[in-house]
């Protein structure tokens, strides 16, 4: 007998307090990097610096990458249609994608592309002028993306049992701000021995490692996103749980299969077939496939779409099937 047991899926996801938490987090990388950016690109200019130009290009990146977590906050938590029974939770994992591939494109190809020209231009600052404003504006910018990094790590430890791993929005930032202490740092460096050798190589050299950075920061992001669109498992650790909460039920003779897939943040999808003891009444399945399912959700609430193939051992012996 097959009896498939699942959620409602006609009511939206909740807005819990973790999603607000998350786009509080998304706003203020967005606010910190729009002024990054401004200031940095102005520096920049100013300077003649090809290392903090790449870093004025990394903050619009970050900065379009927010606009897109913010779009993926908002659209994932649209009600579960006909079109979409299982809900929107998946709008995360592709607009993660989207802010991986900016990343890649506006900051990794564009601080490669500044650090080339830089080697073949040679150019060099007449005074000290231009180096002490590229250093007060990077040391600015490393104040505000340590605060926002502090921010977004303060919000993971606040998450017992979750981690970075859960949400792809949360991940991004934490991700960008990492990225851009580490690049901040680099473009200091670079701005520095330029400013002591006089050899513009040093911030060649800084704005090549930051794309390289960048680059890899938004392959890693890539390669998650991806993975979780195709349809990921959830942790091993709560499947094994699962898989022990099923076998501990005394109408469960053998957990034959159990499949799990990440839907969303916050959702998982789980699909066990299991074989009943023999001598269960066909009447008390109903009342078994609930009872069992309402355990499920209500010790790990995330698993909301939950499928159980319930077989009855005697039954289907005695009818001959697998």
């Amino acid at each position: 007998m097959s009896h498939p047991d699942k959620a409602p899926a006609d009511k939206a996801p909740a807005d819990n307090g973790s999603d607000r938490k998350t786009r509080v987090t998304v706003l203020v990388a967005l606010a910190a990097n729009l002024v990054i950016a401004a200031a940095k690109l102005l520096g920049g200019l100013f300077a003649g610096s090809p290392a903090l130009l790449s870093e004025a290009a990394h903050s619009v990146a970050d900065s379009c990458n927010e606009v897109f977590l913010l779009f993926a906050l908002r659209r994932s938590k649209r009600p579960a249609d006909r079109q979409h029974p299982f809900g929107y939770g998946k709008e995360r994992f592709f607009w993660a994608l989207l802010a991986a591939v900016g990343i890649f494109v506006t900051g990794g190809c564009f601080s490669v592309f500044q650090g080339i020209e830089a080697l073949r231009g040679g150019n060099r600052q007449e005074s000290t002028t231009g180096y002490v404003v590229g250093l007060v504006v990077l040391a600015f910018a490393l104040i505000a993306e340590g605060s926002s990094l502090l921010r977004a790590l303060l919000q993971v430890r606040g998450q017992p049992g979750k981690g970075i791993g859960r949400d792809p929005a949360l991940r991004t930032v934490i991700a960008e701000d990492g990225t851009a202490v580490l690049g901040v740092l680099l473009a200091m460096g670079g701005v520095g021995m330029h400013m002591v050798t006089g050899q513009i190589v040093w911030e060649a050299s800084a704005s090549l490692a930051i794309g390289a950075l960048l680059v890899y920061v938004a392959y890693r992001l890539g390669k998650d996103a991806r993975d979780q669109l195709i349809g990921e498992a959830a942790d091993p650790e709560l499947r094994e749980q699962i898989e022990e909460l099923l076998n501990a039920q005394p109408e469960i003779d053998v957990v034959s299969s159990l499949l799990t897939m990440r839907l969303g943040a916050d959702s998982t999808l789980v699909a066990a077939r299991i074989d009943l003891v023999p001598g269960l009444e066909s009447e008390k399945l109903e009342l078994v496939s609930i009872r069992i399912r309402a355990a499920i959700v209500k010790a790990w609430p995330e698993a909301d779409q939950v499928y159980l193939d319930v077989t009855d051992a005697a039954t289907a012996a005695a009818d001959g099937t697998p």
